[in-house]
């Protein structure tokens, strides 16, 4: 006999839902508010009736949209980019037997153990080399894959796509590409929603690298171009109600993108797992 969740269970499921949204809630409610009650003590718990008025002076201060359509161009190819190079380094290293196929495996997992950070000069004096810095490019090509993706995508496949099955297309005369297009691809659909979505919000929440290689440029992300807001005019603080008011305005897009791809997301991973 099945068990139903008890008490525990919901409970803890409720405090973690509760955890996890609070600070998108402690964002809204200091945007919402005046710049002179966001830093008084002690600080307020409920939302007030400002956040428009801060939202206007967000699309003042900043060239709000067109930021919105960079961060959008930029995460797009750079998910689409990791989806795909990583399937198909996934695929190679999960069923295609060559020589040093586990040694290649094992060199991909160790790169997760280096810092991202140690790579930043570097990918600068050579972007700034190739004349590439203050482009979409700059901010692109170290998405183009990524050793986690190629991870992902070659522990799943592995178990997702029967060996027989893939033998069965080369008795049939399908090309190496043609049985990846037509066998690897629907099995490996589930994880490569996951993989695109997981990696658009990464891009899109990236800070550090683009506002190093897009400095003083007129190319700027989302989260480039809200760092301008961190410091109120004429004052010596930061204004947090301006802050969080464009950090909301930020968050938006990727909450349209849950709402509007998650029950695919989800029928995705059920119907992968019926397979698996």
């Amino acid at each position: 006999m099945s068990r139903r969740p008890g008490f525990l269970v919901y409970g803890l499921l409720t405090a973690f839902l509760l955890g996890s949204a609070f600070p998108l809630y402690w964002s809204f409610v200091i945007g919402s508010v005046t710049r002179h009650r966001a830093i008084q003590s002690p600080p307020p718990l409920v939302p007030g009736g400002h956040f428009f008025e801060n939202a206007a002076r967000v699309f003042d201060q900043i060239d709000f949209w067109s930021a919105l359509l960079n961060s959008i161009i930029i995460s797009g190819i750079s998910a689409a980019s990791v989806v795909l190079f990583s399937t198909l380094a996934g695929y190679s290293f999960a069923k295609l037997r060559f020589r040093g196929s586990n040694a290649g495996m094992i060199f991909v997992v160790a790169t997760l153990a280096v810092p991202t950070q140690l790579a930043l000069v570097p990918m600068l004096k050579q972007f700034s080399n190739l004349g590439l810095t203050g482009t979409h490019a700059a901010v692109i090509l170290p998405w183009v894959v990524t050793a986690f993706g190629v991870f992902f995508m070659r522990q799943y496949l592995v178990d997702a796509i029967p060996d027989e099955l893939i033998d069965a297309a080369r008795v049939d005369g399908a090309s190496m590409i043609r049985t990846f297009w037509t066998v690897a691809i629907p099995a490996a659909r589930p994880a490569m929603a996951i993989l695109g979505l997981f990696t658009f919000m990464q891009v899109w929440t990236d800070f550090m690298w683009p506002l190093i290689v897009l400095q003083g440029s007129d190319v700027q992300t989302l989260q480039t171009a809200l760092d301008a807001l961190k410091v109120a005019p004429g004052q010596g603080h930061a204004d947090m109600a301006l802050v969080q008011a464009g950090t909301i305005l930020a968050t938006v897009p990727l909450l349209l993108l849950f709402i509007a791809t998650g029950r695919h997301l989800v029928s995705g991973i059920m119907q992968g797992a019926v397979k698996g």
